[in-house]
């Protein structure tokens, strides 16, 4: 399978890839080396949507895309929740290279669009739906699941930041070994 390096310039996004820091849910770094990677179908996609904000004055800023195994199961063993989290043992479609986190910023500024919750809210003001939050969060929200669903992205209920290739499944689970994306090597 071929994964796609996901960086500027080629792809016009700003990366902020929270599991290379400890600004994440764990407060521990998962990934050792940063990098943004999508499967070759996901990175065509992105592509699409890339040039759809890019006419609304907008960007993406990417929080996390390609997602090895080995990471899923260091989330997984920090918060087994199968609302918010996929059980390795059936695989993510992160760990498939097929789905990615994240939000609109201004191209202008890199200013984000407020969304009401940061990523990895582990709340159901997380979920798109959300009908309590200020109608510009939720008119922001709605902004970028038309844009990436109109770029052929699916997306999941539970969390507004996070969107995947329709049958995510049908793509095999990828470790980082197999991957060689060296993001959990030493």
């Amino acid at each position: 399978m071929t994964l796609i390096r996901i960086s500027p310039p080629e792809f016009d996004v700003d990366l902020a890839l929270a599991y290379a820091t400890a600004d994440n849910m764990t407060g521990t770094p998962i990934y050792r080396h940063a990098a943004c990677w999508l499967h070759s179908d996901a990175a065509a996609a992105l592509a699409r949507a890339i040039l759809l904000a890019r006419e609304l004055d907008l960007k993406f800023r990417i929080f996390d895309a390609y997602r090895p195994v080995e990471a899923q199961w260091k989330l997984w063993n920090h918060n087994p929740d199968p609302d918010f989290l996929a059980d390795p043992r059936r695989g993510s479609p992160h760990s498939r290279g097929v789905a990615i986190d994240l939000t609109l910023v201004r191209r202008a500024d890199s200013t984000a669009l407020e969304m009401g919750t940061p990523f990895d809210d582990f709340s159901a003001r997380a979920f798109h739906n959300c009908a309590s939050l200020a109608p510009g969060i939720r008119r922001n929200r709605y902004l970028l699941l038309g844009l990436m669903a109109s770029a052929g992205w699916d997306h999941y209920l539970n969390e507004w930041w996070h969107y995947q290739l329709y049958n995510p499944r049908t793509f095999p689970l990828l470790w980082d070994s197999a991957a060689r994306t060296g993001m959990m090597a030493d």
